[in-house]
């Protein structure tokens, strides 16, 4: 009745079917891992932002490294905005996707070293991107700053090109290493991306609170899968049963088809 599983079809189909179960099966954990990453991450980012202030250099230094259970917390830091060494990071967008600058402003603290402060967004002044743009001015005089402390930029993290060659006081990544150069300062590690004081207009536009990954996707992902995985072999099995059933109904017509013609003389 079913030694039609031996058919070259049918053992074509058997063998598809055995190779997609694993594959499915290891594609579900990979969702799964994804949305175990993804979920860590975003406790991180949770308690990050619901951690209390703290002075700037107790988390960085310069030459130091943000680690990601650095990322996002909040400090503080006292000194003044030197607008002189100010530079606008090229193409960045606001939240409504309007392609502009980030202000980068040096920020020196009491003791001489170096905060780079993003102090926010800020149109294009027009098609052209050779011209310094014009840029609000910080407070003046000694001022306290608070922030989301972010690490160095690079582009193996971000995938944004550090272009050589670009206008004067331009520069396409927040890199605390090359502004120490270009500084010739002691730059602390990373920057900070300010939340206040908030500036008197709307521009410069301060950024807003990071998003949180969609890690809810990954695990329907993972559990969409799971269940093709079984359903391969529910599969193969109603159309082995189907085909045995077809057989089994063309096997009996054609005998009584044979039954019912008349016998010859």
């Amino acid at each position: 009745m079913y030694r039609f599983l031996m058919s070259r079809q049918w053992v074509i189909l058997t063998l598809i079917a055995l190779l997609l179960i694993p594959t499915m099966i290891r594609l579900g954990i990979w969702q799964m891992h994804r949305y175990e990453e993804r979920t860590a991450r975003n406790q991180l980012v949770t308690d990050a932002l619901a951690a209390k202030p703290v002075p700037v250099e107790k988390l960085t230094a310069p030459g130091h490294t943000v680690t990601s259970a650095e990322r996002y917390r909040t400090v503080t830091a006292t000194g003044r905005f030197d607008t002189e060494d100010e530079v606008v990071v090229r193409r960045r967008t606001n939240s409504d996707d309007e392609v502009g600058y980030h202000v980068l402003t040096p920020f020196v603290l009491d003791d001489g070293k170096v905060l780079l402060v993003n102090r926010g967004w800020i149109p294009s002044d027009g098609p052209s991107q050779t011209t310094f743009p014009k840029v609000p001015a910080p407070p003046s005089g000694e001022v306290t700053v608070q922030g989301r402390l972010m690490p160095s930029e690079t582009t193996a993290a971000s995938g944004i090109k550090d272009l050589k060659g670009l206008p004067d006081r331009q520069i396409m990544l927040i890199n605390s290493e090359q502004e120490a150069r270009r500084l010739d300062a002691r730059v602390l590690g990373g920057y900070i991306a300010q939340t206040a004081p908030e500036p008197k207009g709307d521009i410069p536009e301060l950024l807003g609170n990071p998003g949180k990954e969609d890690a809810a996707l990954n695990y329907a992902y993972a559990i969409q899968w799971w269940l093709f995985a079984a359903a391969v072999p529910v599969g193969w099995v109603v159309l082995a049963r189907r085909e045995a059933r077809d057989r089994a109904q063309a096997a009996t017509k054609e005998q009584d088809a044979s039954e019912a013609e008349p016998a010859t003389v």
